[in-house]
Order: structure tokens, then sequence, then C-alpha cells
């Protein structure tokens, strides 16, 4: 079985559970993402909520990529890592005062908007600065993402985004709101997609809509899709980059851009998920009447995705070579949720043994928690342990 290719003698000094992030791996993955973006012109933000730590930042920085935000501190990290304003956008649907002042004083590219109440708060900001807001126009196009419902964004019964019969009433009431200024109109229909079919279908979807706006005598300059491609989180060490050619060529191939129009694309995911990994060591082997418990020092408070909505993460004993045996992979959280794989095959384990628990560069680090009085996992990046 190919393992990761990790410093093992150094990684059993360090105290576990902490995150590894090879940033070779990022190096390449944002290579190939900006080789096939660059055969159709398309602007690419990096959604920062997938991971925020400072030198995953400065790589994205150092690339040319744009950011994408949803919160106020974002905003501050994005600034702070060096991305240019001009291309920062903001989205989120509970955007308050403060975040959106904050995107005013730094003049960002634009704010993805949700509601129509949304507008009039930051027609009144933007007026009180005197200033005139770029807006884009978050539609739900109702297409289903087939994933998780936890991560499908893009219909009607989601909380994200305007609904396609409100959008007429949004458009008449734009005129009187002097301080915005719309230049696009912006969709994303979920996260962890594999299959293009659900990225053809709103590629559909998006032609309709846009032939609405023409008919309306509105000509939106850019259209943002958002992100949601996938990776493969069971086999990261045979496939660590996602398809981004057969992403970027179904929006190339099925949508429908105007003269001058550029089309945005946020994937987050994508670009870091498989270059991070949980490194965890092995407390005990828990042998029960119907099955194996390996007992790790990690647990959902430094990997909630399992805990949380049922993710599958591969994972590896990166000491052993013995055979496998089955195992079902818990923390020391005092909760039965608290589990990262059940029945999963991984090499015979003791107590001590190196774990890694894979493809965690994406909503791993950023969603850790303090819940039972845990301390925050320690961060190593390829470059801190050479």
């Amino acid at each position: 079985m190919i393992k990761a290719n990790y410093p093992i003698p150094v990684f059993e000094n360090l105290p576990t559970p902490f995150y590894y992030y090879d940033l070779d791996v990022l190096r390449n993955t944002i290579e190939e993402m900006k080789m096939q973006a660059r055969k159709a012109a398309f602007v690419v933000h990096y959604a920062l909520k997938a991971n925020v730590n400072p030198s995953i930042l400065s790589i994205i920085k150092e690339s040319g990529l744009g950011a994408d935000c949803v919160s106020g501190g974002e905003i501050l990290a994005a600034l702070a890592a060096g991305i240019p304003t001009d291309k920062i956008v903001f989205a989120g649907v509970g955007k308050a005062d403060w975040e959106i002042n904050l995107g005013l004083d730094h003049d960002i590219c634009c704010f993805n908007v949700e509601s129509e109440q949304e507008l009039e708060v930051i027609n009144e900001l933007a007026t009180a600065k005197n200033k005139i807001a770029n807006i884009a126009l978050r539609i739900n196009p109702n297409v289903d993402a087939n994933t998780h419902h936890h991560i499908t964004t893009g219909l009607n019964e989601n909380k994200f985004g305007i609904n396609m019969s409100d959008i007429e009433h949004i458009i008449n009431k734009l005129p009187s709101l002097e301080n915005l200024n719309m230049t696009g109109i912006h969709f994303h229909i979920g996260s962890q997609i594999t299959d293009m079919s659900p990225f053809q279908d709103l590629c559909i979807r998006i032609n309709e809509i846009q032939k609405y706006f023409i008919n309306k005598q509105i000509h939106p300059t850019h259209i943002n899709v958002g992100g949601g491609l996938g990776i493969n989180y069971e086999h990261p060490n045979h496939i660590p980059i996602p398809d981004f050619e057969a992403y970027f060529n179904v929006f190339r191939k099925h949508l429908s851009l105007y003269p001058n129009q550029t089309l945005h694309f946020e994937p987050g995911r994508s670009i870091v998920g498989q270059c991070g990994s949980l490194i965890t060591k092995v407390l005990y082997v828990k042998r029960g009447s119907a099955k194996n418990f390996l007992i790790v020092d990690a647990g959902f408070t430094d990997l909630i995705r399992p805990a949380f909505y049922g993710a599958f993460h591969h994972i590896e004993n990166l000491s052993s070579d013995l055979d496998m045996e089955k195992y079902d992979v818990a923390g020391p959280i005092c909760e039965s949720s608290d589990v990262f794989a059940k029945d999963f095959s991984m090499n015979k384990s003791k107590r001590g043994d190196i774990i890694a628990i894979r493809s965690a560069g994406a909503y791993g680090e950023i969603m850790a928690s303090q819940y039972n009085l845990r301390k925050l996992p320690n961060i190593y990046t390829s470059e801190d342990l050479k």
C-alpha cells in the first residue's frame, strides 16, 4: 500500500496531534489549476473558509489568486496576507455592519449580495461614506449538487441567495439604491462535487438567467460560479490533484459569456484539501468482543468533519507495515460521535504508532475547537521540518 512520503522520524519527536502541510503538493495543485484556468482566462478567488493558515495564504498570494471571503475576519486575513483589495470578494448571508464597512473602507472588488434587505443596508452604509459599492446578486439556480445536504447551497429551500421569483422585484428596486453598482451575478450550488453533471446543469441554468437579464437591458460584467469541485478522499496518494481540466472544460463548453464578460471561480477545498494531514498517535488498542478500537490522541476538536456530517478520510499507520486489520478509529473526546472511521482496514497497530488522517487541508484546522478544554493542534509545514 502506498503511503504518504512524510518524515516519520521527525514526526515521532513532535507532540501530537498536529496538522502537517506539504507545501509542494499545494504549489503543484495551484500550478495545475492556474494552467487549466489560463486556457479561458478564468479569474480565480481562493475561498478562505477552507483554510487561513498564514503559510498557505502566503503561497495563495504569491500565486496571484484573489480571495473569496465570508466574514470580516477573513477579509482581514486576506489583507494581512497582501492579497490586493481589488481581488477580494465578500459573500455571506449574514454580513454585519462592521464587516460591510470594512469592505467599503478597503474598496473591495465586490459584495455578493444575498437578500433585498442586505442591498438596502449596503446602500445605506455606502451612502454614509460617500462611496459606490460594487455588488453581484447571488441567485439560487435551484440546481441540486447531489452532495450531502449540509453542504448543498443552491436550492430554493437553502438559506443562501435570492430566488428567481424575487429577482424582478429587486431589479426594479436597484435604480433607487444610488450607491450600489451591480456588476455581476453570483452562484454557488454546493461543495465536494466530483460528478461534473451538476456543473453542466448550472451552466444551462445560468444561460437562461443571463437571457432574462439581457432582456431587461441589464448587462452584468462578470459571472461568478462559486466553487464546489471535490477532491479524492479515498486515494490521496494516487490522486493528489483534482481534475481541474474537466471542471473548467464544463464551463468553457456549456456557459455562454457575452462580450467583455469575465467568469470567476471560488475554489477552496480543491486547492488546499490534499496538502494537509492530521497527525496523531495511538494511545491504546482496545480489543472488544465484536471489533477493535484504535484510540488516538486527536479528536473531533481537531477534525470535526467525520462527526459533523459523516465525512470520510483515508487513514494510514505510518509506523507499521504489518498485515491489515480492521479498527474503529476513535478519539478521546467525551462524546460517542468522536469517531474518525468505523471498520477501517489499516496496518496492525500498537501504542505509540504514528497515524495520518489524510486530505485534511480543508475544513480541518480552521474548524478546530477547544471543547473539553483541549489545546488547539500545533501546525507544521514541510518547510518547517526540513
